[in-house]
């Protein structure tokens, strides 16, 4: 679980201009005017209703904040923000041509880079973050131009990549999951991707009524299984065989043997009963610790 690896299915929406960081930080659940060049910021874009349909890790660079997420949300997101812009003096644009994504795990990940996750350590043209650790194992997002060279390290297997990152226990959105959460169903105030004394943005009441009122049933878990499991699948619990009681959010093949998941459960389904997805009669899953502690005000 060490080296480096091209992201190739993620990409980049680009925010430009003088009012660039105050039309995200409207739009989106976390602080990005007092977000500092040193660190980075994990985001939800939401629906009024408060369902998630966008996920990013935003850094500032040189005049403009860089929203990095998985390439098949990002025209879409494009497109539904512009709607929004109106008279902000902010450029939004697809920079997924222009930016090279790597992920580094391991004895790849610079030392240089501060401990804490979500730091930034730049070095000349590239920008690091410091990501969640996945397995235990040490992880960063590199940003740098498309034309410059790859960063020096061992190939690592996107597959070995995609299970780090379900490991670290923080899900991304994509098109299977489009509008299925609020950003505490997978844990997103308690992995830093909610700002709760920022000001308005669509969805912040839903959100803060979740947080606060104790109205939220759904909770992020990560799930082992010995079969395939995939985003967007639905998981059952077997008091209920005939209402879905959870849905995958993200997944990845274990190294050795089965697949890992994180699930978005009701609460109440987490009581050691049986589970199993794409169907009462499916793939038999097993819940597993997380990788951080949850907050405790839900």
């Amino acid at each position: 679980m060490h080296g480096v690896v091209r992201l190739d299915d993620w990409g980049v929406i680009s925010a430009q201009g003088e009012e660039a960081a105050a039309f995200l930080h409207g739009q989106l659940t976390q602080d990005f005017i007092l977000q500092r060049d040193a660190e980075a910021r994990l985001a939800a874009y939401c629906t009024p209703k408060g369902r998630m349909l966008f996920s990013a890790i935003g850094v500032r660079r040189d005049g403009e904040v860089l929203l990095c997420a998985p390439r098949e949300r990002i025209a879409p997101t494009v497109k539904r923000l512009s709607m929004f812009v109106l008279r902000a003096k902010v450029r939004l644009s697809d920079a997924s041509q222009q930016w090279a994504l790597w992920g580094a795990a391991g004895d790849a990940v610079p030392v240089a880079l501060p401990p804490a996750v979500w730091s930034v350590w730049r070095e000349g043209d590239r920008t690091w973050v410091r990501l969640p650790p996945g397995a235990g194992v040490p992880r960063a997002l590199l940003i740098q131009p498309a034309s410059a060279p790859a960063p020096e390290g061992p190939a690592l297997a996107p597959a070995h990549w995609q299970w780090l990152a379900v490991m670290s226990g923080v899900a991304h959105i994509t098109d299977a999951v489009v509008e299925a959460f609020v950003p505490q169903m997978i844990n997103y105030e308690s992995v830093g991707g909610v700002h709760f004394k920022k000001g308005c943005y669509p969805g912040q009441e839903v959100v803060a009524r979740s947080q606060f009122r104790g109205t939220l049933k759904r909770r992020g878990y990560l799930v082992h299984a010995d079969g395939p499991l995939a985003a967007g699948q639905e998981v059952f619990h077997a008091a209920d065989p005939e209402q879905p009681a959870g849905t995958v959010a993200q997944a990845a093949p274990h190294p050795l043997a089965g697949w890992d998941a994180i699930v978005s459960l009701q609460t109440s389904a987490a009581d050691g009963q049986p589970l199993t997805a794409g169907g009462p009669d499916g793939v038999p899953v097993r819940l597993q610790p997380l990788p951080y502690e949850l907050l405790q005000d839900i």
